[in-house]
């Protein structure tokens, strides 16, 4: 089955489904192996992977060629983070036609100005409700799968205000986007009133020390939300687990004393599978 059949199927089944943020094809294998049968390609996560924050820097080509290295590996439908589609609508309509060859099976764009910030970040702007539905329009007639999942994202909380994202939110989805994302709500009450207001397909992204509360899984179910994105607790967990291994090093010469704290050789060759890979040329040695 195609990845965007997979992923379009969860759209209309019955079923919340959970995207951790991956940035490479390590975490991606990690998330797959593990169980979960979708991952976010986060382009924060993928951003910070490469050593800028969430401001936009990491340009269009960057964060294509990582996303053919994650689709490449892995088994499981990707959601794409497309920023604002890279530009106008002009780039959104390029941008929609290469992640789609890359493999993703669905994306979200965003309302903001290019260049973007993290939508947890402070001083955003955003684009007019008219420029972003016609963006819509234009990544829906550039797509060549109808099972591609199209999300558009407001950030209007932040801008506009609340009442501002819903009537943004209804706009987007006449425009023909699949799945609406609000981002950043503040209060659980807001959670509850996109709910409310939003029967369509609906997507939250959901992290510890953010601008919005976390609500357990099932009551977000309860309330209709289709997919809960967590992008950044992946990244944010190996950092942590770098610093504890590097400040042993530099203490001491060697990583011998948290070697129970890592991955053996062994783990590592079995996660990205080295073994099926040498396979695959031994298969042609007489």
């Amino acid at each position: 089955m195609k990845m965007t059949t997979m992923l379009r199927n969860m759209l209309n089944d019955q079923d919340i489904h959970v995207a951790p943020g991956i940035f490479d094809g390590m975490t991606a294998r990690l998330a797959e192996q593990c169980g979960f049968n979708l991952i976010y390609a986060s382009g924060g996560a993928i951003a910070r992977s490469c050593g800028f924050p969430d401001i936009g820097m990491v340009s269009f080509s960057e964060v294509l060629e990582r996303l053919g290295q994650i689709s490449e590996v892995t088994n499981i439908p990707i959601i794409a983070d497309a920023d604002t589609g890279f530009g106008n609508a002009i780039n959104v309509s390029r941008t929609i036609k290469a992640f789609e060859r890359a493999g993703v099976a669905g994306l979200h764009l965003e309302d903001q100005t290019f260049p973007k910030r993290c939508g947890h970040l402070d001083d955003k702007s955003l684009v007019s409700m008219k420029e972003m539905a016609h963006k819509i329009r234009v990544a829906k007639d550039s797509l060549q799968d109808p099972d591609f999942v199209l999300i558009a994202r407001t950030d209007a909380i932040a801008v506009e205000g609340f009442n501002a994202a819903l009537e943004r939110s209804q706009m987007y989805l006449e425009a023909g986007a699949d799945v609406i994302f609000v981002e950043a709500p503040e209060t659980v009450e807001q959670i509850e009133l996109i709910a409310k207001y939003i029967p369509q397909p609906k997507l939250i992204n959901m992290f510890h020390s953010g601008k919005t509360p976390l609500v357990p899984k099932e009551r977000l179910k309860e309330l209709g939300y289709k997919f809960i994105i967590i992008p950044s607790d992946l990244q944010r967990a190996t950092i942590h687990a770098c610093q504890l291994t590097l400040q042993t090093i530099l203490e001491h010469g060697d990583s011998g004393s948290i070697a129970h704290k890592m991955a053996s050789f062994s783990e590592r060759e079995k996660i990205i599978r080295t073994k099926d890979f040498l396979a695959i040329d031994n298969g042609y040695i007489e």
